[in-house]
Protein backbone atom coordinates (compact mmCIF):
# COMPACT_ATOMS: atom_id res chain seq x y z
CA UNK A 1 0.00 0.00 0.00
CA UNK A 2 1.30 3.47 -0.60
CA UNK A 3 2.23 5.77 1.78
CA UNK A 4 0.30 9.09 2.34
CA UNK A 5 3.28 11.25 0.82
CA UNK A 6 3.68 9.34 -2.50
CA UNK A 7 -0.16 9.39 -2.61
CA UNK A 8 0.13 13.24 -2.55
CA UNK A 9 2.74 12.80 -5.12
CA UNK A 10 1.05 11.41 -7.55
CA UNK A 11 -1.92 13.90 -6.94
CA UNK A 12 0.19 16.22 -8.10
CA UNK A 13 1.50 14.60 -11.02
CA UNK A 14 -1.81 14.16 -12.48
CA UNK A 15 -2.45 17.94 -11.45
CA UNK A 16 0.58 19.05 -13.39
CA UNK A 17 0.03 16.30 -16.00
CA UNK A 18 3.76 14.93 -15.22
CA UNK A 19 5.14 11.70 -14.61
CA UNK A 20 4.89 10.76 -10.96
CA UNK A 21 8.49 9.42 -11.02
CA UNK A 22 9.47 12.77 -11.86
CA UNK A 23 8.70 14.63 -9.00
CA UNK A 24 9.87 11.66 -6.53
CA UNK A 25 13.42 12.18 -8.01
CA UNK A 26 12.68 16.04 -6.90
CA UNK A 27 11.95 15.40 -3.40
CA UNK A 28 14.96 13.16 -3.62
CA UNK A 29 17.32 15.74 -4.36
CA UNK A 30 15.39 18.05 -2.34
CA UNK A 31 16.49 16.26 0.91
CA UNK A 32 20.22 15.24 -0.93
CA UNK A 33 20.96 18.90 -0.96
CA UNK A 34 19.37 19.64 2.57
CA UNK A 35 21.25 16.90 3.74
CA UNK A 36 24.92 17.82 2.40
CA UNK A 37 24.11 21.78 3.95
CA UNK A 38 23.83 20.14 7.38
CA UNK A 39 26.81 17.70 6.97
CA UNK A 40 28.86 20.49 5.16
CA UNK A 41 30.42 17.14 3.43
CA UNK A 42 31.71 16.44 0.13
CA UNK A 43 30.53 12.98 0.05
CA UNK A 44 28.85 11.46 -2.40
CA UNK A 45 24.99 11.80 -1.49
CA UNK A 46 22.26 10.17 -2.62
CA UNK A 47 18.17 9.77 -1.10
CA UNK A 48 15.82 7.04 -1.73
CA UNK A 49 11.85 7.56 -1.42
CA UNK A 50 10.14 4.39 0.36
CA UNK A 51 7.39 4.07 -1.52
CA UNK A 52 5.29 2.02 1.25
CA UNK A 53 6.51 4.04 4.33
CA UNK A 54 6.77 7.15 2.95
CA UNK A 55 10.37 7.82 4.27
CA UNK A 56 13.25 9.19 2.69
CA UNK A 57 16.30 7.48 3.18
CA UNK A 58 19.87 9.80 3.09
CA UNK A 59 23.21 7.96 2.14
CA UNK A 60 26.54 8.79 1.17
CA UNK A 61 27.77 6.83 -1.86
CA UNK A 62 31.48 5.58 -1.80
CA UNK A 63 33.01 3.45 -4.80
CA UNK A 64 34.72 0.01 -3.65
CA UNK A 65 38.38 -0.42 -4.41
CA UNK A 66 40.46 -3.77 -4.08
CA UNK A 67 43.76 -2.25 -2.11
CA UNK A 68 44.45 1.13 -0.07
CA UNK A 69 46.85 2.52 -2.66
CA UNK A 70 43.87 2.75 -5.15
CA UNK A 71 41.94 4.70 -2.50
CA UNK A 72 42.68 8.92 -4.57
CA UNK A 73 39.67 10.39 -1.98
CA UNK A 74 38.11 8.93 1.00
CA UNK A 75 34.67 10.68 0.59
CA UNK A 76 34.16 9.19 -2.23
CA UNK A 77 36.25 5.29 -2.42
CA UNK A 78 36.10 3.20 0.27
CA UNK A 79 38.48 -0.17 0.33
CA UNK A 80 37.21 -3.36 0.06
CA UNK A 81 38.22 -4.51 3.95
CA UNK A 82 36.89 -1.36 5.44
CA UNK A 83 33.53 -1.88 3.08
CA UNK A 84 33.02 -5.55 3.93
CA UNK A 85 32.39 -4.14 8.20
CA UNK A 86 29.39 -2.34 6.80
CA UNK A 87 27.88 -4.76 4.61
CA UNK A 88 29.17 -8.66 4.07
CA UNK A 89 28.99 -8.79 0.63
CA UNK A 90 30.62 -5.65 -0.48
CA UNK A 91 33.06 -6.28 -3.67
CA UNK A 92 35.04 -4.49 -5.66
CA UNK A 93 33.73 -2.11 -8.39
CA UNK A 94 30.50 -2.54 -6.15
CA UNK A 95 29.57 0.66 -4.33
CA UNK A 96 28.66 1.25 -0.68
CA UNK A 97 25.56 2.72 0.80
CA UNK A 98 26.42 4.40 4.11
CA UNK A 99 23.22 5.54 5.90
CA UNK A 100 23.26 9.27 6.89
CA UNK A 101 20.61 10.59 9.99
CA UNK A 102 18.16 13.10 8.63
CA UNK A 103 15.37 12.68 11.05
CA UNK A 104 14.90 15.70 13.37
CA UNK A 105 18.42 17.33 12.48
CA UNK A 106 17.38 19.28 8.55
CA UNK A 107 15.60 21.66 10.61
CA UNK A 108 13.66 24.41 9.26
CA UNK A 109 15.75 25.86 6.91
CA UNK A 110 16.92 22.62 5.23
CA UNK A 111 12.83 21.90 5.02
CA UNK A 112 12.65 25.30 3.20
CA UNK A 113 15.54 24.40 1.34
CA UNK A 114 13.79 21.46 0.38
CA UNK A 115 10.47 22.48 -0.91
CA UNK A 116 12.39 25.15 -3.24
CA UNK A 117 14.01 22.39 -4.90
CA UNK A 118 11.14 20.91 -5.59
CA UNK A 119 9.21 23.09 -7.15
CA UNK A 120 11.75 24.23 -9.27
CA UNK A 121 12.10 20.36 -10.54
CA UNK A 122 8.57 20.22 -10.79
CA UNK A 123 7.92 23.29 -12.84
CA UNK A 124 10.65 22.59 -15.06
CA UNK A 125 9.21 19.15 -15.64
CA UNK A 126 5.72 20.80 -16.08
CA UNK A 127 7.24 23.40 -18.72
CA UNK A 128 8.95 20.51 -20.58
CA UNK A 129 5.32 18.22 -20.79
CA UNK A 130 3.31 21.42 -22.03
CA UNK A 131 6.02 22.61 -24.38
CA UNK A 132 5.99 18.64 -25.54
CA UNK A 133 2.32 18.36 -25.79
CA UNK A 134 1.39 21.84 -27.61
CA UNK A 135 4.31 22.27 -29.71
CA UNK A 136 2.45 19.73 -32.25
CA UNK A 137 -0.30 21.95 -32.23
CA UNK A 138 0.91 25.48 -33.82
CA UNK A 139 -1.29 26.99 -36.34
CA UNK A 140 -4.19 24.67 -34.80
CA UNK A 141 -7.84 25.55 -33.36
CA UNK A 142 -8.39 24.92 -29.77
CA UNK A 143 -11.34 25.57 -27.57
CA UNK A 144 -10.18 27.81 -24.63
CA UNK A 145 -11.97 29.11 -21.80
CA UNK A 146 -10.92 33.22 -20.73
CA UNK A 147 -9.58 32.09 -17.02
CA UNK A 148 -8.54 36.27 -16.41
CA UNK A 149 -7.43 39.27 -17.39
CA UNK A 150 -3.83 40.34 -16.90
CA UNK A 151 -3.99 44.10 -18.21
CA UNK A 152 -4.18 44.02 -22.29
CA UNK A 153 -3.43 40.31 -21.85
CA UNK A 154 -6.14 37.10 -22.03
CA UNK A 155 -5.20 34.28 -20.10
CA UNK A 156 -7.09 31.27 -21.70
CA UNK A 157 -7.08 27.75 -20.00
CA UNK A 158 -6.80 25.27 -22.99
CA UNK A 159 -7.07 22.36 -21.16
CA UNK A 160 -3.36 20.94 -19.56
CA UNK A 161 -2.33 24.60 -20.07
CA UNK A 162 -2.62 28.08 -20.16
CA UNK A 163 -2.40 30.48 -23.27
CA UNK A 164 -1.99 34.15 -23.29
CA UNK A 165 -2.92 36.18 -26.37
CA UNK A 166 -1.60 39.78 -25.82
CA UNK A 167 -3.17 43.14 -27.46
CA UNK A 168 -1.67 42.06 -30.92
CA UNK A 169 -2.94 38.84 -31.03
CA UNK A 170 -6.89 40.02 -30.54
CA UNK A 171 -8.89 41.86 -33.00
CA UNK A 172 -9.75 45.61 -32.15
CA UNK A 173 -14.09 44.51 -32.53
CA UNK A 174 -13.68 42.49 -29.41
CA UNK A 175 -14.01 42.54 -25.71
CA UNK A 176 -13.81 38.98 -23.20
CA UNK A 177 -15.66 38.41 -19.79
CA UNK A 178 -13.84 35.71 -17.33
CA UNK A 179 -15.45 32.37 -17.93
CA UNK A 180 -16.47 32.92 -21.97
CA UNK A 181 -15.61 30.06 -23.97
CA UNK A 182 -14.21 31.40 -27.36
CA UNK A 183 -11.88 29.70 -30.27
CA UNK A 184 -8.32 30.47 -30.50
CA UNK A 185 -5.31 29.75 -32.73
CA UNK A 186 -2.07 28.37 -30.82
CA UNK A 187 0.72 30.67 -32.73
CA UNK A 188 3.93 29.98 -31.08
CA UNK A 189 5.14 27.61 -27.83
CA UNK A 190 8.11 29.32 -26.03
CA UNK A 191 9.92 28.12 -23.06
CA UNK A 192 9.71 30.57 -21.01
CA UNK A 193 11.79 31.32 -17.28
CA UNK A 194 8.61 31.34 -15.69
CA UNK A 195 6.79 28.27 -17.12
CA UNK A 196 5.65 27.32 -20.21
CA UNK A 197 4.31 29.71 -22.76
CA UNK A 198 1.11 28.83 -25.28
CA UNK A 199 0.48 32.16 -27.11
CA UNK A 200 -2.68 32.00 -29.09
CA UNK A 201 -4.38 34.34 -30.86
CA UNK A 202 -7.75 35.55 -32.51
CA UNK A 203 -6.19 37.57 -35.29
CA UNK A 204 -4.08 35.23 -37.10
CA UNK A 205 -5.89 34.26 -40.91
CA UNK A 206 -5.65 30.03 -39.58
CA UNK A 207 -9.04 31.28 -37.28
CA UNK A 208 -10.92 32.53 -40.80
CA UNK A 209 -9.70 28.98 -42.46
CA UNK A 210 -10.67 27.18 -39.47
CA UNK A 211 -14.12 29.10 -39.59
CA UNK A 212 -14.80 28.76 -43.68
CA UNK A 213 -13.81 24.58 -43.27
CA UNK A 214 -16.52 24.58 -39.99
CA UNK A 215 -19.17 26.18 -42.08
CA UNK A 216 -18.77 25.35 -45.60
CA UNK A 217 -19.28 21.52 -46.55
CA UNK A 218 -17.22 21.83 -49.97
CA UNK A 219 -14.21 23.53 -48.25
CA UNK A 220 -14.36 20.27 -45.54
CA UNK A 221 -14.65 17.84 -47.91
CA UNK A 222 -12.26 19.64 -50.27
CA UNK A 223 -14.00 20.67 -53.58
CA UNK A 224 -13.28 24.12 -52.80
CA UNK A 225 -10.01 25.09 -51.66
CA UNK A 226 -8.81 28.11 -49.99
CA UNK A 227 -5.85 29.48 -51.88
CA UNK A 228 -4.79 32.44 -50.14
CA UNK A 229 -6.01 34.82 -47.08
CA UNK A 230 -4.65 38.19 -46.15
CA UNK A 231 -6.36 39.55 -42.98
CA UNK A 232 -6.38 42.63 -40.64
CA UNK A 233 -8.03 41.74 -37.98
CA UNK A 234 -10.93 43.59 -36.75
CA UNK A 235 -11.17 45.03 -40.31
CA UNK A 236 -11.14 43.18 -43.33
CA UNK A 237 -10.22 39.96 -44.73
CA UNK A 238 -9.60 38.74 -47.98
CA UNK A 239 -9.91 35.16 -49.31
CA UNK A 240 -9.20 33.44 -52.45
CA UNK A 241 -10.83 30.69 -53.27
CA UNK A 242 -10.91 27.51 -55.89
CA UNK A 243 -13.46 25.08 -57.04
CA UNK A 244 -12.02 21.81 -57.90
CA UNK A 245 -15.40 20.78 -59.58
CA UNK A 246 -16.44 22.63 -62.92
CA UNK A 247 -20.45 22.42 -61.64
CA UNK A 248 -19.56 24.45 -57.73
CA UNK A 249 -19.28 28.03 -57.65
CA UNK A 250 -16.47 28.16 -55.25
CA UNK A 251 -17.54 31.64 -54.28
CA UNK A 252 -21.25 31.22 -53.73
CA UNK A 253 -20.44 28.19 -52.29
CA UNK A 254 -18.24 30.21 -49.47
CA UNK A 255 -21.46 33.02 -49.49
CA UNK A 256 -23.86 30.10 -48.96
CA UNK A 257 -27.89 30.82 -49.49
CA UNK A 258 -28.62 34.57 -49.09
CA UNK A 259 -25.31 34.78 -47.25
CA UNK A 260 -26.00 32.21 -44.44
CA UNK A 261 -22.75 31.13 -44.30
CA UNK A 262 -20.53 34.01 -44.48
CA UNK A 263 -22.76 35.93 -42.30
CA UNK A 264 -22.28 33.53 -39.69
CA UNK A 265 -18.44 33.76 -40.09
CA UNK A 266 -19.20 37.62 -39.99
CA UNK A 267 -20.60 37.21 -36.27
CA UNK A 268 -18.05 34.80 -35.30
CA UNK A 269 -15.78 38.01 -35.61
CA UNK A 270 -17.80 40.92 -34.27
CA UNK A 271 -18.57 42.70 -37.54
CA UNK A 272 -15.19 41.84 -39.41
CA UNK A 273 -15.68 42.60 -43.59
CA UNK A 274 -14.68 39.25 -45.49
CA UNK A 275 -14.13 39.72 -49.44
CA UNK A 276 -14.06 36.69 -50.83
CA UNK A 277 -12.44 36.37 -54.82
CA UNK A 278 -12.23 33.38 -57.14
CA UNK A 279 -8.43 32.86 -57.55
CA UNK A 280 -6.57 32.59 -60.60
CA UNK A 281 -3.62 31.39 -61.86
CA UNK A 282 -2.60 34.50 -63.93
CA UNK A 283 -1.52 37.35 -61.99
CA UNK A 284 -3.46 40.08 -64.14
CA UNK A 285 -6.49 38.64 -63.38
CA UNK A 286 -6.39 37.40 -59.73
CA UNK A 287 -5.24 41.40 -58.87
CA UNK A 288 -8.32 42.87 -60.73
CA UNK A 289 -10.66 40.62 -58.78
CA UNK A 290 -8.23 41.29 -55.58
CA UNK A 291 -9.17 44.92 -55.72
CA UNK A 292 -13.03 44.59 -55.61
CA UNK A 293 -15.06 46.61 -55.29
CA UNK A 294 -12.71 48.81 -57.40
CA UNK A 295 -13.52 48.36 -60.73
CA UNK A 296 -9.46 48.59 -62.67
CA UNK A 297 -9.09 49.39 -65.90
CA UNK A 298 -5.52 47.61 -67.25
CA UNK A 299 -3.06 45.68 -65.61
CA UNK A 300 0.01 45.55 -66.35
CA UNK A 301 3.33 43.23 -65.12
CA UNK A 302 6.50 45.43 -64.67
CA UNK A 303 8.64 42.69 -63.61
CA UNK A 304 7.64 39.02 -63.39
CA UNK A 305 10.68 38.09 -61.50
CA UNK A 306 10.22 40.52 -58.72
CA UNK A 307 6.54 40.12 -58.64
CA UNK A 308 6.02 43.61 -59.44
CA UNK A 309 2.20 44.66 -61.18
CA UNK A 310 1.39 48.38 -62.33
CA UNK A 311 -2.45 49.06 -61.87
CA UNK A 312 -4.49 51.61 -63.69
CA UNK A 313 -7.81 52.65 -62.73
CA UNK A 314 -10.38 55.29 -63.09
CA UNK A 315 -9.89 58.95 -61.60
CA UNK A 316 -13.09 57.81 -60.05
CA UNK A 317 -11.85 54.95 -58.50
CA UNK A 318 -8.57 55.59 -57.09
CA UNK A 319 -9.96 55.94 -53.64
CA UNK A 320 -12.07 52.96 -53.63
CA UNK A 321 -8.88 51.21 -55.10
CA UNK A 322 -6.77 52.56 -52.50
CA UNK A 323 -9.35 52.05 -49.57
CA UNK A 324 -9.20 53.23 -46.62
CA UNK A 325 -5.27 54.11 -45.21
CA UNK A 326 -4.29 51.90 -48.05
CA UNK A 327 -5.46 48.68 -46.31
CA UNK A 328 -7.84 47.61 -49.97
CA UNK A 329 -4.53 47.47 -52.18
CA UNK A 330 -1.94 46.37 -48.74
CA UNK A 331 -4.62 43.61 -48.75
CA UNK A 332 -4.64 42.78 -52.70
CA UNK A 333 -0.71 42.59 -52.41
CA UNK A 334 -0.38 40.61 -49.31
CA UNK A 335 -3.26 37.90 -50.93
CA UNK A 336 -1.78 38.35 -54.73
CA UNK A 337 1.86 37.65 -52.82
CA UNK A 338 2.93 40.64 -55.71
CA UNK A 339 4.11 44.31 -55.27
CA UNK A 340 1.22 46.47 -56.65
CA UNK A 341 1.70 49.92 -58.09
CA UNK A 342 -1.75 51.97 -58.46
CA UNK A 343 -2.18 54.97 -60.15
CA UNK A 344 -4.95 56.84 -61.85
CA UNK A 345 -5.49 57.51 -65.49
CA UNK A 346 -4.69 61.02 -65.09
CA UNK A 347 -1.65 60.07 -62.78
CA UNK A 348 -0.26 57.45 -65.84
CA UNK A 349 -1.21 60.17 -68.59
CA UNK A 350 1.46 62.45 -66.86
CA UNK A 351 3.83 59.93 -66.26
CA UNK A 352 3.95 58.62 -70.02
CA UNK A 353 4.14 62.92 -70.48
CA UNK A 354 7.43 62.87 -68.65
CA UNK A 355 8.94 60.14 -69.95
CA UNK A 356 8.78 61.44 -73.47
CA UNK A 357 9.90 64.45 -72.51
CA UNK A 358 12.94 63.37 -70.85
CA UNK A 359 13.32 61.19 -73.72
CA UNK A 360 13.49 64.27 -76.39
CA UNK A 361 15.39 66.04 -73.86
CA UNK A 362 18.37 63.31 -73.82
CA UNK A 363 18.41 63.18 -77.94
CA UNK A 364 21.65 66.00 -77.90
CA UNK A 365 23.43 64.77 -81.35
CA UNK A 366 26.82 67.55 -82.20
CA UNK A 367 26.81 69.36 -85.40
CA UNK A 368 30.13 67.79 -86.68
CA UNK A 369 28.34 63.94 -87.14
CA UNK A 370 26.69 65.47 -89.81
CA UNK A 371 28.73 64.65 -92.93
CA UNK A 372 27.21 67.32 -95.03
CA UNK A 373 28.40 70.45 -93.13
CA UNK A 374 32.00 71.96 -93.29
CA UNK A 375 34.17 73.41 -90.52
CA UNK A 376 33.45 76.73 -91.40
CA UNK A 377 29.68 76.55 -91.29
CA UNK A 378 29.70 74.55 -88.13
CA UNK A 379 31.75 77.52 -86.66
CA UNK A 380 29.15 79.77 -88.28
CA UNK A 381 26.32 77.96 -87.07
CA UNK A 382 27.57 77.79 -83.54
CA UNK A 383 28.64 81.54 -83.10
CA UNK A 384 24.74 81.96 -83.62
CA UNK A 385 24.44 79.70 -80.84
CA UNK A 386 23.00 76.30 -82.94
CA UNK A 387 25.29 73.68 -81.52
CA UNK A 388 23.18 70.48 -81.98
CA UNK A 389 21.67 68.98 -85.22
CA UNK A 390 18.18 68.90 -83.47
CA UNK A 391 18.51 72.54 -82.52
CA UNK A 392 19.41 72.99 -86.25
CA UNK A 393 16.24 70.64 -87.97
CA UNK A 394 14.02 73.22 -85.55
CA UNK A 395 14.97 76.06 -87.43
CA UNK A 396 13.04 78.09 -90.45
CA UNK A 397 14.94 79.14 -93.35
CA UNK A 398 14.63 83.23 -92.30
CA UNK A 399 15.96 82.29 -89.47
CA UNK A 400 18.81 80.74 -90.87
CA UNK A 401 19.46 83.33 -93.84
CA UNK A 402 19.75 86.09 -90.73
CA UNK A 403 22.80 84.05 -89.63
CA UNK A 404 25.79 86.87 -91.19
CA UNK A 405 27.12 84.76 -94.18
CA UNK A 406 24.13 82.17 -95.18
CA UNK A 407 22.20 82.97 -98.04
CA UNK A 408 19.43 80.71 -99.94
CA UNK A 409 21.70 78.23 -101.37
CA UNK A 410 23.36 77.51 -98.35
CA UNK A 411 20.09 77.00 -96.59
CA UNK A 412 19.39 74.58 -99.18
CA UNK A 413 22.56 72.47 -99.09
CA UNK A 414 22.29 72.38 -95.13
CA UNK A 415 18.30 71.18 -95.42
CA UNK A 416 19.74 68.28 -97.37
CA UNK A 417 22.48 67.61 -95.19
CA UNK A 418 20.13 67.29 -92.34
CA UNK A 419 17.55 64.84 -93.87
CA UNK A 420 20.36 63.29 -95.51
CA UNK A 421 21.25 62.67 -91.62
CA UNK A 422 18.00 61.69 -90.06
CA UNK A 423 17.40 59.28 -92.62
CA UNK A 424 21.00 57.81 -92.04
CA UNK A 425 19.74 57.73 -88.59
CA UNK A 426 16.61 56.12 -89.31
CA UNK A 427 18.38 53.14 -91.60
CA UNK A 428 17.23 55.03 -94.78
CA UNK A 429 19.63 55.79 -97.41
CA UNK A 430 21.10 59.31 -98.52
CA UNK A 431 18.72 60.55 -101.38
CA UNK A 432 20.48 63.95 -102.17
CA UNK A 433 24.00 63.80 -101.95
CA UNK A 434 26.63 61.11 -102.75
CA UNK A 435 30.17 60.24 -100.78
CA UNK A 436 32.31 62.98 -103.94
CA UNK A 437 34.32 60.75 -106.48
CA UNK A 438 37.78 61.40 -106.25
CA UNK A 439 38.35 62.42 -109.86
CA UNK A 440 36.34 63.27 -112.99
CA UNK A 441 33.26 65.64 -112.99
CA UNK A 442 31.94 64.44 -109.46
CA UNK A 443 35.41 65.87 -108.38
CA UNK A 444 35.24 68.92 -109.16
CA UNK A 445 31.33 69.19 -107.92
CA UNK A 446 32.63 67.98 -104.53
CA UNK A 447 35.19 70.39 -104.09
CA UNK A 448 32.84 73.68 -105.53
CA UNK A 449 29.90 72.52 -102.47
CA UNK A 450 32.70 72.39 -99.72
CA UNK A 451 33.82 75.96 -101.52
CA UNK A 452 30.47 77.39 -100.97
CA UNK A 453 29.42 76.14 -97.77
CA UNK A 454 32.90 77.56 -96.36
CA UNK A 455 32.95 80.45 -97.61
CA UNK A 456 33.99 83.64 -95.21
CA UNK A 457 33.05 86.24 -97.77
CA UNK A 458 31.77 87.60 -101.24
CA UNK A 459 35.03 88.33 -102.32
CA UNK A 460 36.88 85.65 -100.69
CA UNK A 461 34.36 83.48 -101.82
CA UNK A 462 34.41 84.12 -105.35
CA UNK A 463 38.42 83.95 -105.16
CA UNK A 464 38.10 80.69 -103.67
CA UNK A 465 35.96 79.15 -105.73
CA UNK A 466 38.14 80.49 -108.94
CA UNK A 467 41.02 79.15 -106.98
CA UNK A 468 39.56 75.69 -106.36
CA UNK A 469 38.47 75.21 -109.52
CA UNK A 470 41.89 76.02 -111.58
CA UNK A 471 43.42 73.63 -109.30
CA UNK A 472 40.81 70.77 -108.90
CA UNK A 473 39.84 70.97 -112.80
CA UNK A 474 41.20 68.27 -115.61
CA UNK A 475 44.11 68.43 -117.08
CA UNK A 476 44.75 70.32 -120.77
CA UNK A 477 45.64 66.88 -121.95
CA UNK A 478 42.12 66.06 -121.40
CA UNK A 479 39.97 68.05 -123.37
CA UNK A 480 37.04 66.58 -123.20
CA UNK A 481 36.52 67.40 -119.11
CA UNK A 482 38.22 70.75 -119.06
CA UNK A 483 35.03 72.62 -120.17
CA UNK A 484 32.66 71.20 -117.58
CA UNK A 485 35.06 71.79 -115.06
CA UNK A 486 35.82 75.74 -115.98
CA UNK A 487 31.80 76.29 -116.20
CA UNK A 488 31.31 74.62 -112.44
CA UNK A 489 33.88 76.94 -111.20
CA UNK A 490 32.21 79.95 -112.78
CA UNK A 491 29.13 78.80 -111.03
CA UNK A 492 30.75 78.92 -107.95
CA UNK A 493 31.59 81.92 -108.27
CA UNK A 494 28.59 83.51 -109.40
CA UNK A 495 26.64 81.19 -106.22
CA UNK A 496 29.30 83.34 -103.71
CA UNK A 497 28.03 86.29 -105.23
CA UNK A 498 24.63 85.80 -104.92
CA UNK A 499 24.69 84.31 -101.19
CA UNK A 500 26.19 87.98 -100.92
CA UNK A 501 24.19 90.39 -102.40
CA UNK A 502 20.83 88.21 -100.71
Amino acid sequence: MASELYNIIEGVSREKGIDPQIVVSAVEDAIVVATRKYYKTQENLRAVLDKESGKINAYAVKSIVEAPEQVEDPNLQVTVEQARKLDPAAEAGGELLIPKVTEGILGRIAAQLAKQVIFQKVREAERDTVYNEYIGHVNEIVNATVKRIEGPDVILDIGKAEARMGRKEQSRLESFAVGERIRVVIVRVERAVKGPGVIASRSAPELVQHLFQTEVPEIYDGTVVIRAIAREAGERTKIAVLSKDKDVDAVGACVGMKGMRVQSIIRELRGEKIDIIEFHEDPVTFAEKALQPAKVSRVTVVDAADKHLEVVVDDTQLSLAIGKKGQNVRLAAKLLGWKIDIKSEEEKRQEVEQQMSALVTQTVTPLELVTGLGEGLVEKLKAAGVNTVESLADMTPEQLEAIEGIGPKTVEKISIAVNNYFASVDGGEAVAAAEPETTGEGATEAAVSETEISEESPAEGGIEAETLASETAPSETDPTEKAPAEEDAKSATDEAAEDKQS
